[in-house]
């Protein structure tokens, strides 16, 4: 019954992109069946694979390793602050936003040294010959594996003003349906465990490909560009100049997460509070209005009623708040729940992310903010639905 549920889920999820498409007569059938089928063999080399499961538990070992450094800088700036067994307790801004800044440093090191740079453009370049896209929203796409909304697109900035409506719309889903990694290292410190999270970040490029050409296709010219050259240095002058750069980059995040969860939290308390004179509150009404999407991850029994209230969380409020909620529980659950509702909630997509995304690479090609702006509404439900399907795809494959 679960897997009728999941292949449904994905035939309602695509359905509701289709009704949401620009271009509903151009959509392409081989690009969204293609799609599909790699995001099946992704995810079934992750799950189902010996060796690629212990490839994912190596990287996910290896991930938790580097962040753990991060505990001595906090433990000497904050003290027994840092340590979450101490009578304080465990402090979110000091043992969870902490680690965001050291993992924005040391991905700034690695992108000014070119490491990561060449990473996408080699992993781009292939998923661009598996998917048949340009290679400019092929590397926005795959840099959204690791880098952020607003931060991928610096990438290839100097060629935002030749892309065509359709990339710009790979630009917008990737981004909003993708973490970047410097906020990974917070998730974990909610309880999501790390290897969940690298499942829902290598499915991003797939799935943002698939969306995002269901709802915009590509009709018009696309400007072919052979080789494209990545900007690695930026305004650093050295390796210590974009260490710094990447503290600073990383306090700024960690503070604004900081500031929208208080925000969010107290938000809902006060609408709780109203719609407590009539018994009801927003996780209550949030649960009902998802809870079709619960039924089509193939929850079971509460667990369904808590999808829906995550998974509305996580839109109309943010995945910070969902993961919070979910870290609570997510011990309690078997694999295939965490895994599911781990994946479904990953990504940016929101309604403050329209915002930043507009914002953010309007500034890098102000000749675009209007078709920005046009786009960002559905590219946000778009940036929402490639988390969604990622998770029945990989709900699918945990199934046999």
């Amino acid at each position: 019954m679960k897997l009728i549920l999941n292949v449904l889920g994905v035939v309602v999820i695509l359905f509701l992109m289709w009704l949401l498409s620009y271009k509903k007569k151009n959509v392409q059938i081989k690009i969204v069946v293609k799609g599909l089928i790699v995001e099946l063999i992704v995810a079934f080399i992750l799950v189902k694979i010996p060796a690629g499961r212990a490839v994912l538990s190596a990287m996910s070992d290896g991930v938790t390793k580097v962040l753990s450094y991060a505990n001595d800088g906090i433990a000497f700036v904050f003290g027994s602050l840092s340590d979450p067994t101490a009578p304080t307790g465990s402090i979110v801004a000091i043992q969870t936003f902490a680690v965001i800044i050291f993992v924005s440093v040391l991905f700034n090191v690695l992108y000014y040294l070119g490491i990561l740079s060449v990473v996408i453009k080699y992993v781009g370049k292939l998923v661009g010959k598996i998917m048949g896209t340009s290679q400019v929203e092929t590397f926005v796409a795959v840099a959204n594996m690791f880098l952020g909304q607003s931060d991928s697109p610096i990438l290839i900035s100097k060629y935002l003003n030749r892309m065509t409506d359709s990339e710009i719309m790979v630009v917008l889903v990737s981004g909003m349906g993708s973490m970047s990694a410097n906020v990974l290292g917070g998730y974990m410190g909610l309880g999501i465990p790390m290897e969940y999270l690298l499942v829902a970040s290598v499915m991003v490029p797939f799935g943002s490909i698939l969306i995002s050409k269901i709802l915009l296709p590509q009709t018009d010219e696309v400007t072919e560009i052979s080789d494209i050259q990545i900007d690695c240095k930026g305004d650093n002058a050295n390796v210590l100049s974009a260490l710094t750069e990447g503290g600073a980059t990383g306090l700024q995040v960690a503070v604004s997460i900081a500031a929208t969860i208080m925000v969010m939290i107290s938000a809902v308390a006060m609408i709780n509070g109203f719609l407590g004179i009539f018994g009801l509150s927003l996780q209550q009404i949030l649960g009902t209005l998802f809870a079709p999407l619960g039924v089509m991850l193939g929850m079971e029994g509460e667990y369904i009623s808590e999808a829906g209230k995550l998974l509305g969380s996580k839109l109309i409020l943010n995945e910070f708040v969902a993961f919070a909620d979910l870290g609570a529980i997510i011990k309690s659950l078997d694999y295939r729940t965490g895994l599911v509702m781990t994946v479904a909630l990953s990504g940016f997509a929101n309604l403050g992310s329209m915002g930043i995304c507009v914002s953010a690479i309007g500034a890098l090609c102000p000749e675009k903010r209007s078709v920005l702006a046009r786009l960002a509404p559905r590219a946000m439900l778009g940036g929402f639905g490639v988390s969604v399907l990622s998770a029945m795809m990989v709900g699918i494959i945990t199934l046999f």
